[in-house]
């Protein structure tokens, strides 16, 4: 396992390189927020007050409501399908089944998904319904576990399932509730889009994100409805961990091989957001430049040098935090690290 390569933190953001033979081709600068469940800012590299929009990585708080509501007790929802409530899963046949059988068990279908279709991005997963002359649905969006999940808790309250993804619809209301409340942070005046999958996204501050993921893993001061909630969604993602993105991906490996020591969550445009419930921590990430490969290379360095990675997840995770390049007939041509880490 390397040793810490990261600079002190301060006003300069971490910066990952892409080096191809001896020269540094691109660089990436990442800002970085660590902060406990109290509120404290432990470390920072770069701007973490500017307002990012979080895209998936808030998924494990945007599924708050889906168990404050009684709606996973009332349709009885295994860990698997609460896991899948908080994940950017890779259409796998593990994750498109469960939220097909999900939604009939609610008395939904494919067609109630309002988060479109795209192709898994699992390669042998998508090749064998090439083979078979398939096309994606809504369940194989990476998002469908989550919508099933909107989908579900405006079943139990009555309400429509038509439009749950319009800003103004109770379900996204209380969605972003909960992201206000977690984080501290009055999300009102901040900026509002639209997320890839058709649900409202709202910028928060790198700071406050890292310190909503703080409180959902350790919840200690949080009202007890909440707090289980965050307990039962932290459960539900250890116990499952292929189900938060799956095969060969980096949340699902880190968790898996840290044993739930570290929870992981990465959004869409370099976000990243992990969780050490032991601790007390949350940390959030962004590349600025929205790469998803910087990202999962400076995750990887912050937790060495929060002496949060041990041998035996540095070994699962080590392709991810010391990402080789290759050319096409596989001859190693340079690698993606810190910037320190390559002496840069």
């Amino acid at each position: 396992m390397p040793t810490k390569n990261l600079p002190p933190p301060g006003a300069a953001p971490i910066e990952i390189v892409v080096t191809r033979g001896q020269w540094v081709e691109s660089r990436h600068a990442v800002a970085c927020a660590v902060v406990d469940a109290g509120g404290k800012t432990l470390a920072a590299w770069g701007d973490v007050t500017t307002p990012v929009y979080p895209r998936s990585s808030a998924k494990p708080i945007q599924a708050l409501p889906l168990v404050e509501s009684g709606a996973a007790d009332a349709f009885g929802l295994s860990q698997a399908e609460l896991a899948l409530a908080c994940a950017s899963h890779s259409g796998e046949p593990i994750h498109v089944e469960k939220v097909g059988a999900w939604l009939q068990r609610i008395g939904l279908a494919v067609d109630d998904l309002e988060c479109g279709g795209h192709w898994p991005y699992h390669e042998a997963s998508m090749q064998a319904m090439v083979s078979r002359g398939e096309r994606p649905t809504a369940l194989h969006n990476n998002c469908s576990g989550k919508h099933a999940g909107m989908l579900s808790t405006a079943r139990h309250l009555g309400e429509p399932t038509r439009f749950y993804t319009r800003l103004d619809h109770p379900v996204q209301e209380r969605v972003i509730r909960a992201i206000s409340e977690m984080s501290g942070c009055d999300l009102g005046k901040f900026p509002t889009a639209v997320d890839g999958c058709s649900i409202p996204t709202v910028a928060i501050p790198l700071a406050a994100l890292a310190l909503a993921l703080a409180r959902f893993g350790a919840p200690a001061g949080l009202a007890p409805a909440r707090g289980a909630a965050c307990r039962r969604l932290a459960q539900a993602i250890t116990a499952d961990p292929l189900m938060i993105s799956g095969h060969q991906r980096f949340d699902s490996t880190l968790i898996q091989a840290s044993g739930g020591r570290v929870l992981s969550k990465g959004g869409a445009e370099g976000v990243q957001v992990m969780v050490l419930p032991e601790r007390g921590l949350g940390i959030a990430l962004k590349a600025a430049d929205g790469a998803p490969r910087a990202r999962e290379v400076a995750a990887a360095a912050v937790l060495v040098w929060l002496d949060a990675m041990d041998e035996a997840t540095w070994t699962a995770l080590q392709d991810f935090a010391e990402q080789p390049l290759f050319s096409r007939r596989g001859m190693p041509v340079g690698r993606v690290v810190p910037a320190t880490a390559a002496g840069f």
